[in-house]
């Protein structure tokens, strides 16, 4: 019997992962957290260095890693934080 070779689901090729790019802006941030508990890919972290207010913000330690889920932005009530695409070819 002929091997088959593997067929492209419903004859459309796999769709690339997305990146993103995470931008924080450490002096609206309250340092509640809410970003980085929600991260599905671990992408930030509770910085050491402290912001105008006295908080801690977050701090993008895997960018590599970041798929533009957009949860951080969701979740952020200070409006702290945003992501966007990043086009095929660029780096984060």
């Amino acid at each position: 019997m002929p091997v088959r070779q593997r067929e492209k689901p419903f004859g459309f090729p796999k769709p690339e992962t997305p990146h993103g790019e995470i931008v924080i802006l450490e002096e609206r941030c309250k340092g509640c957290g809410f970003c980085i508990e929600y991260c599905p890919h671990d992408v930030l972290v509770l910085s050491k260095k402290f912001n105008a207010k006295g908080y801690h913000p977050p701090e993008v330690v895997k960018a590599e890693l970041c798929v533009d889920c957009g949860f951080c932005r969701m979740i952020c009530p200070e409006f702290a934080i945003y992501t966007y695409e990043l086009k095929t070819g660029e780096k984060p």
